[in-house]
């Protein structure tokens, strides 16, 4: 493991990184979800795919890299990109997991890999809705302190940087994005995922030109029962960018 410092926005942030594969010529960058962190990651994937230069990365506050600002998803998506100046690494591929699918597509690869990704906005429902109702309430009297009753599961305990990018992120809508990027796109999804059902995978499928979605028994973590096939269907799907070459 390893950590590079990154100055974004008037502020430095120490980011974790590890490689696997050192010396093979093409760049394999693996992006975990929100509230994960490359160790999940790195279990999953890096018994396979030999081939490829894995680059391991802990996104900002998650994991062992830190980060003391809010950000969007367009500035997480910087920082990668920064580290990857760094590291001398191509855009070649970029698999993303969840939140992680949100970065990998706006730092528009020539593969893009969504597993379990998010970006399509799921309405809430009428539970939340009243929820988040209520707090606004409490917190016009004063009542803030009431939070952790209201908010989600994903964002207890958050320092308040990570509290204020989580609100940033959390319904986000990148179908325009999804729709402009013009590389090759893999979708592997698990049937049974309630975090990013396969009903928004469905969408995405729809608005990349050029994607294949392949879907998988499993929850929204089916990819570390099924690591080894999804790996087979990346080095397939690459191949295929190399033969209209």
């Amino acid at each position: 493991m390893a950590v590079k410092s990154i100055q974004f926005n008037q502020h430095t942030l120490d980011i974790s990184y590890e490689i696997i594969n050192p010396d093979a010529k093409v760049d394999l960058i693996i992006l975990h979800g929100w509230g994960s962190n490359k160790g999940l990651m790195k279990k999953a994937f890096s018994p396979f795919m030999d081939g490829f230069r894995h680059i391991y990365i802990d996104l900002p506050g998650f994991g062992n890299s830190t980060c003391n600002l809010a950000l969007y998803t367009k500035d997480y998506a910087r920082i990668v990109e920064l580290l990857m100046i760094h590291l001398n690494a191509s855009k070649d591929i970029v698999l993303g997991h969840s939140f992680g699918g949100k970065v990998a597509l706006l730092l528009e690869p020539k593969v893009l890999v969504l597993v379990a990704s998010a970006g399509i906005y799921m309405p809430k429902s009428l539970k939340i809705r009243a929820k988040i109702a209520l707090f606004k309430i409490l917190k016009t009297f004063g009542l803030a302190k009431f939070r952790e009753f209201f908010v989600a599961q994903d964002a207890k305990k958050l320092s308040e940087p990570m509290y204020q990018t989580f609100k940033n992120v959390v319904d986000e809508d990148l179908s325009d994005e999804f729709s402009n990027y013009s590389g090759k796109a893999l979708l592997c999804w698990g049937r049974d995922d309630t975090a990013t059902p396969l009903g928004s995978a469905v969408k995405i499928e729809k608005l990349i030109k050029d994607s294949k979605l392949m879907v998988y028994a499993g929850d929204h973590y089916f990819f570390l029962n099924h690591a080894k096939d999804v790996s087979e269907n990346i080095e397939k799907t690459f191949l295929k960018t190399l033969e209209h070459k």
